[in-house]
């Protein structure tokens, strides 16, 4: 398809096919039709141009969620990024990327001094910057997504108009949804997941319960009941704060669906979430993606929570899952370990690691070699049983240990990262600074420090060349 096609169905789908409905609901009364979003849609990209590029500081407002649609129906490539993003990452990725705009909240202006104001709503304000340069963008290409965030690597995943479309439309699928759901924001629109839930709902015209407030949050709780929502996702940590506020006991009739992405959830946490939304009506759905594939890939139908307890499930609706061995011939047996495969519609086009990578075509053609190492029992439904590469999710971001290594070296020259889901361990040779390291990379990657345990050692393990042997590192 080209260009026009598949921003035009998007648009239809998400504004025209449902202009009267309520799209977003925010915490102080204040709502917004589909209609009035297009409305806003028109004002702001009055200021942009076509087939531009434009950084995304995101969060759950009104002023994000608008420049996001207008951005993706337009033809305007948005990079989503943390509104809070260390400045310092913010500038490398501007001069990496060479943004013509950036919507960003209007208090960080201040921080973009070479940008021009030229529109404001809401929060937020379009900055344009005075490169003068026009990027060099596919035709196909849609939307840039972090691998990894929180600690400001350029590595940007390429997703295409039709990866949206076919994702939303499977999630669609397989949950159910309607203009009748209430999704809450409980996870930051600029993390896959979190957009994934925003594109899977206004394309059908639903209701989003937009906020920035957290479990941890007494107007969370309130809004959540004041506008019945339908339905609440989150990553395995947030699962663990639930029970720890003892959302078993909480009297929410409304919420008729529980959604959990974004790393393995415990198999005894995974029971105690399953067993109570088979004894009070609800549906739990185990799911499982990567952004490099837009980012749902599988999930656990409801009816089995309990009885396939542990497994991420089967495919989406369209997709297809197979596992290879080694030498990366295809595994027909069940119960054997091999790498997990993924084809379908919605495999992003590829990496970028700088400017011109923007120009580059689709380089998946559908195939995702997903880098998890996992088993599929007779029945046909897989089980992930550990990642073959050094990446790890602490509470739902995608991490890579290297990076994080990489960025500890500004202040420590000798350090070393190991880790597994909700838990890295930082090794180093200089024990005054223990506290140190803890505070600069909760500070510099917003992960809350509880997931980083520094630990001292008189010596990092090296190969005779150099290079640090991760294996010997444990405690």
């Amino acid at each position: 398809m080209n260009l026009r096609k598949h921003s035009n169905i998007i648009r239809n789908d998400i504004f025209l096919n449902h202009e009267n409905n309520i799209a977003v609901q925010c915490p102080k009364g204040e709502s917004y039709t589909y209609g009035e979003l297009l409305d806003y849609n028109k004002i702001l990209f009055k200021h942009l141009k076509e087939r531009s590029l434009v950084f995304s500081l995101s969060k759950n407002t009104i002023g994000s969620i608008c420049g996001y649609l207008t951005f993706i129906t337009n033809g305007v490539v948005p990079l989503m990024l943390d509104a809070e993003l260390d400045q310092g990452f913010l500038n490398n990725l501007i001069l990496t990327y060479k943004p013509e705009y950036i919507w960003l909240p209007s208090q960080r202006i201040h921080e973009i001094p070479n940008g021009k104001i030229i529109a404001s709503f809401f929060d937020y304000s379009l900055l344009k910057l005075g490169s003068g340069v026009k990027v060099d963008l596919h035709n196909d290409l849609a939307l840039l997504l972090t691998t990894s965030g929180s600690t400001g690597s350029p590595k940007l995943v390429k997703i295409s108009y039709e990866n949206i479309y076919f994702n939303a439309k499977s999630i669609s699928s397989y949950l159910l949804i309607n203009q009748a759901e209430r999704p809450i924001t409980a996870l930051p629109m600029y993390y896959s997941f979190g957009l994934s839930i925003i594109n899977s709902h206004i394309i059908n015209g639903a209701t989003i319960l937009l906020t920035n407030s957290s479990f941890m949050e007494k107007d969370f709780w309130s809004f959540i009941k004041s506008y019945k929502a339908s339905s609440l996702s989150g990553i395995p940590y947030s699962f663990e704060i639930l029970k720890k506020l003892r959302f078993f006991n909480m009297e929410l009739p409304y919420l008729k669906t529980i959604t959990q992405a974004g790393g393995k959830l415990n198999d005894e946490l995974n029971r105690e979430f399953a067993e109570y939304c088979n004894n009070t009506g609800k549906r739990f759905f185990v799911m499982y993606g990567q952004t490099e594939a837009s980012p749902r890939m599988g999930y656990l139908p409801h009816d089995h929570s309990i009885s396939k307890l542990g497994s991420m499930g089967i495919a989406i609706p369209g997709g297809e899952f197979s596992l290879i061995d080694e030498k990366g011939n295809l595994i027909d047996q069940s119960d054997t370990l091999g790498e997990l495969v993924y084809k379908g519609k919605n495999v992003s086009m590829g990496y970028a690691l700088c400017r011109t990578d923007l120009a580059k075509g689709d380089e998946n053609n559908g195939v995702l070699v997903t880098g998890d190492m996992a088993k599929r029992d007779h029945d046909g439904y897989y089980y992930i049983v550990g990642r073959k590469k050094r990446f790890i999710k602490l509470f739902g971001n995608r991490v890579s240990l290297d990076e994080t290594e990489r960025l500890l070296k500004n202040i420590i020259p000798d350090c070393a990262c190991i880790g597994e889901d909700d838990r890295m361990l930082i090794f180093i040779t200089d024990e005054s600074i223990k506290k140190k390291v803890e505070n600069y990379l909760s500070s510099k990657t917003g992960i809350n420090s509880n997931a980083f345990e520094v630990i001292y050692i008189n010596k990092i393990p090296r190969t005779s060349s150099g290079k640090t042997v991760h294996f010997k590192l444990d405690i």
